[in-house]
């Protein structure tokens, strides 16, 4: 378990820094120069990926069960990450009216994410990823909009063309990990018996 709360910290912590401690990212950039610090940043960020990863795995296999969640959450989980994959693409997809008007979807996308998996899964290891990606995109979205506030950002129209363009294709990547056994071959958890991951 520890194993998975260092890769937390790191794997967080460094996704942090533009929108919790843009100071320190700041600092950072004039000691080591950008590609330094970029360099520092990727090299943090695959030590916590992989840290977070194995210690979940280990986790798995001897879980604390803090409670069962309800057979019904699977389905509000899987509802959930077809949002949260739609979120995800609109990211991604020029000129489309959800990122316009939420402006920052790779965050929601997160939240919705870690929200339906904490819907579905009752460990400790559970509760702690998910969880700590829950407060991470909170504390994240509500800054990045602050700074939107502040530096009176206005983000372009969209289109539609673009909008549908998300939509179909998040229902695509939704669809490929749903049915199309991407989450099983990546997870090793089939939805369909446990929406989460």
């Amino acid at each position: 378990m520890l194993q998975l709360l260092l890769g937390l910290v790191l794997f967080l912590g460094i996704h942090s820094l533009q929108s919790l401690a843009p100071q320190l990212r700041q600092d950072g950039m004039a000691r080591w120069g950008e590609l330094g610090f970029k360099a520092v940043y990727a090299a943090i960020s695959l030590l916590g990926l992989y840290l977070l990863v194995q210690g979940y795995g280990q986790a798995r296999l001897d879980p604390v069960v803090l409670w069962t969640p309800p057979r019904g959450t699977q389905h509000a989980t899987i509802l959930l990450m077809w949002l949260a994959m739609v979120l995800l693409v609109a990211t991604y997809v020029p000129g489309n009216q959800i990122k316009a008007k939420l402006r920052h979807p790779m965050t929601l996308s997160v939240k919705v994410w870690s929200l339906g998996h904490l819907l579905s899964n009752g460990n400790l290891a559970d509760v702690l990823l998910f969880g700590g990606f829950l407060v991470w995109s909170v504390l994240v979205f509500r800054a990045a909009r602050k700074r939107d506030r502040q530096n009176l950002h206005s983000a372009p129209e969209g289109k539609l063309l673009g909008t549908v363009l998300a939509l179909v294709v998040g229902t695509g990547v939704w669809a490929a990990f749903l049915m199309g056994g991407l989450h099983v071959w990546l997870f090793g958890v089939m939805p369909f018996t446990r929406a989460g991951g």
